[in-house]
């Protein structure tokens, strides 16, 4: 597995790691058995670098982590979250309440200092008034976390982040359908030395190539009870594009992709061919899927015309329909 410098914070991590999310449940029912078997795949295919946060499952997510990793070594990153649980979001934002919200996770992680806490999509008033980051400092000074960065929504979000000096990351969405970054972020992504964690690499599944229109999902799977945004943000499930648009989306981008690929290999060699992105956090619900994500790190770039015709095709068919502030 190929390994990149994490902007400031000069961690070194996996260019493909693993999204933890799915442990928490919003994907359907996880058992801790199978949890483990992804964990332990993921390590054994050369994952370094694995992102969780503290309401993905109300803690479970880090709780697998944490029991999962105990004997791993000091290579071994882990990035939580901070800011929407109960009694946090969207106003009960304290030093009191980060602290406390630090030692939770500490104690589920089974770590006394974490590797980066990040902000996880907090109100954009919130960033932009900027105590917040002083109360991370503070908890950083007192040697709970090496690093901080934030989880965005919008490039204005991630752009309010970047005037911090000492932001080590930022978390964003981009992939096929969302190509915004491209325009109006990633230079100043670099200039200020800040890496970029991409999550939804594949879009809740859909740059996977594998959905039809009779693909059903669990009662439980944020695709479902979120797929309108009912829940949270609409872009946090199929990148804001109606499930029935992606799939004709997907249908017109299969013509662009080589034939050597898989559908979800192409879509995440795009990602990692930009080198203002550090590593991409897909998800995965099985062994097969750790296994067929981290092949991506050994496939050559895609040609350089390629990547201007998809971003053409992103921007003549793809921005139009996205459902949620870019």
């Amino acid at each position: 597995m190929k390994q990149r410098i994490l902007g400031s914070s000069k961690l070194e991590v996996s260019e493909v790691g693993l999204g933890c999310w799915q442990l928490g449940g919003d994907f359907g029912p996880v058992t801790e058995a199978r949890a483990q078997e992804i964990i332990e795949t993921a390590l054994a295919e050369g994952v370094t670098f694995f992102d969780t946060a503290d309401v993905y499952g109300a803690g479970q997510s880090e709780s697998y982590l944490g029991k999962a990793l105990a004997n791993a070594g000091s290579d071994i990153k882990i990035a939580t979250k901070y800011g929407r649980g109960p009694g946090t979001y969207p106003d009960g934002y304290s030093l009191v309440d980060l602290r406390d919200s630090v030692k939770r996770a500490q104690d589920r992680l089974g770590r006394d200092c974490l590797d980066l806490l990040q902000l996880h999509c907090i109100p954009t008033e919130v960033m932009r008034r900027g105590e917040i980051f002083d109360f991370l400092r503070e908890v950083q000074q007192e040697g709970h976390i090496a690093h901080f960065g934030s989880s965005v929504e919008t490039i204005e979000e991630a752009l309010i982040c970047c005037e911090q000096d000492d932001l080590a990351s930022l978390q964003i969405i981009f992939n096929l359908f969302r190509q915004q970054p491209l325009k109006k972020l990633f230079d100043t992504a670099k200039a200020r030395d800040v890496g970029i964690i991409v999550r939804l690499p594949l879009a809740s599944g859909l740059l996977s190539g594998k959905f039809s229109a009779n693909t059903q999902f669990d009662e439980t799977d944020h695709r479902n009870y979120n797929k309108d945004g009912d829940a949270f943000s609409v872009g946090e499930t199929f990148s804001g594009i109606e499930f029935s648009r992606g799939l004709e989306l997907v249908n017109t981008l299969e013509g662009f992709k080589p034939e050597s690929l898989t559908f979800a290999q192409f879509a995440m060699r795009w990602i990692l061919d930009h080198d203002a992105v550090t590593t991409i956090i897909p998800g995965a619900s099985s062994k097969a899927q750790v296994e067929s994500n981290v092949s991506v790190s050994d496939l050559a770039e895609l040609p350089a015309d390629l990547h201007e015709k998809l971003f053409a095709f992103y921007e003549a068919e793809v921005e139009q329909h996205i459902r949620c502030p870019l």
